[in-house]
């Protein structure tokens, strides 16, 4: 059962990831030339496209995207929940857990994005669509930063401080708040 459980979660976070990263792009205003981002929408499309015809945009916000997340969310919840073994007796309780789940990933998607972007920055091409796209995710985490931290010594510690303020949000979210909801899910 356990095996199952993993993987469900592995498959479960895959998925809900790839339109998490969908949305965020979209938000974010991300190049959409970026062959990355057209990768993102190719292999997201087949469930977005049928959603959208249900779901029109309402203003800039793509509605489809937003509901794949919380119904792949919320599935992804109520699976893991019924595995583990726990009740499903509260629908609030696993709304709020799931939100709280996709808050997490969307932490880690900017901390792995500030600190590939401050890696990269070091040896890669600033042109290459890798480079660019985790620029574009990084850029409003790190810029209220740099506007306070002057630069030392010529190095910009935006990034250190970005990282440890992002670990910071998920120690406390996975440490105060998620084990209320998903006991298994730390």
């Amino acid at each position: 059962m356990a095996e199952l459980a993993f993987l469900v979660h592995a498959i479960a976070d895959l998925f809900l990831g790839a339109f998490l990263l969908r949305w965020l792009f979209a938000v974010l205003r991300a190049d959409f030339r970026n062959p990355l981002v057209q990768s993102l929408h190719r292999l997201t499309n087949p469930v977005i496209l049928p959603l959208r015809r249900l779901l029109p945009a309402i203003g800039r916000t793509d509605t489809a995207t937003v509901a794949a997340l919380i119904v792949f969310a919320l599935a992804r919840s109520a699976i893991l929940t019924a595995l583990y073994g726990y009740g499903l007796e509260s629908v609030g309780l696993l709304v709020i857990g799931a939100l709280l789940v996709l808050v997490r990933m969307l932490l880690w998607i900017f901390l792995g994005a500030v600190f590939l972007s401050a890696l990269l920055s070091w040896v890669a091409d600033p042109y290459n669509p890798f480079s660019r796209l985790l620029g574009e995710v990084s850029d409003p985490i790190l810029r209220p930063i740099r506007r306070t931290l002057p630069l030392i010594g010529g190095l910009d510690l935006s990034p250190l401080v970005a990282i440890l303020l992002l670990q910071l949000a998920i120690q406390s979210l996975n440490l105060r708040l998620l084990p209320l909801f998903f006991p298994y899910d730390l």
